[in-house]
C-alpha cells in the first residue's frame, strides 16, 4: 500500500511507475514597451530533485511566449498543441493571430477537460499590438494580469514583484525585476532551484538570459 496525501491507496504499478514532475516559480510583468517572463529551472518528483535544468519558458513564435509550472508531460502537450495552432492560422492565411486569442483558445481546450484536467499553470504572454499578459489555470479561468508569479515559489516571489512594480519599467528593468523575484524564490522554496531564464518579448521580438547564482556562466 502507498500512503499519499494521508490517505491509503491501492500499490498498483501505475502508481509506482508513474512519477509527475513538478514544482516550479514563473512570473510574468508587462513593461512599458514589452513583456518579460521569468521561471527557474529545477523539475521535481515529490521530494527528489528530477532534473536541474528543465526549460519552463517556451516560444509560440518570436514575439510570444509561455511559462509552464504543473505535470511535466501535460505542458509538452499543451505547448506542441498551441504551437501547431498557431502556426496552421499563419499558413493557412486565417486573421492574424494575437497573445488574447491564444491565451482564450487555450482557456477553452482546459475548460473543456476541467473533470479530467491538464495539472497546468500557464503563463501566456508576449507582443502583438502592445503587450498582454493572461494567466491560466487548470480548470479553463483566464485572467489578464500586469504583474503575477505562479508556481510553489510564488508566495516569495509576488512579494518581490508586489515591491518592485511600476506600469512605467523599461524593458531592463523588468528583466531584472522578474529575475529578481524568481531568485528570492530559489532561497526559500525547496522546489525552486538552478538558475533563472528571463526573457523580454517586444515587437523586436525576443532577448533571453540565464543567470545562474552558485557558478560562473
Amino acid at each position: 500500500m502507498v500512503k499519499m496525501n494521508n490517505f491509503i491507496e491501492p500499490d498498483t504499478p501505475s502508481k509506482n511507475s508513474i512519477k509527475i514532475l513538478k514544482g516550479t516559480t514563473t512570473v510574468g510583468l508587462v513593461a512599458k514597451d514589452s513583456v518579460v517572463l521569468a521561471a527557474d529551472r529545477r523539475a521535481s518528483a515529490g521530494f527528489f530533485v528530477a532534473n536541474k535544468m528543465v526549460r519552463k519558458i517556451v516560444y509560440i513564435d518570436d514575439r510570444i511566449g509561455m511559462t509552464t509550472a504543473g505535470s511535466v508531460a501535460d505542458l509538452q502537450f499543451i505547448y506542441n498543441y498551441m504551437k501547431n495552432i498557431y502556426h496552421y492560422n499563419v499558413i493557412s492565411g486565417n486573421r492574424p493571430v494575437t497573445v488574447k486569442s491564444l491565451a482564450t483558445y487555450l482557456t477553452n481546450v482546459l475548460s473543456q477537460s476541467k473533470y479530467f484536467p491538464y495539472l497546468v499553470q500557464i503563463l501566456i504572454g508576449g507582443y502583438d499590438t502592445q503587450p498582454r499578459l493572461f494567466n491560466l489555470d487548470y480548470l479553463g479561468d483566464m485572467t489578464e494580469e500586469t504583474y503575477v508569479a505562479t508556481g510553489s515559489g510564488s508566495p516569495v516571489a509576488m512579494g518581490v514583484l508586489e515591491d518592485g512594480y511600476r506600469p512605467d519599467l523599461s524593458g531592463e528593468e523588468a528583466m531584472d525585476l522578474g529575475a529578481r523575484a524568481v531568485l528570492s524564490a530559489i532561497k526559500r522554496d525547496s522546489f525552486t532551484g538552478t538558475g533563472v531564464i528571463v526573457t523580454k518579448l517586444s515587437k523586436d521580438g525576443h532577448v533571453e538570459r540565464e543567470i545562474y547564482p552558485n557558478r560562473k556562466m
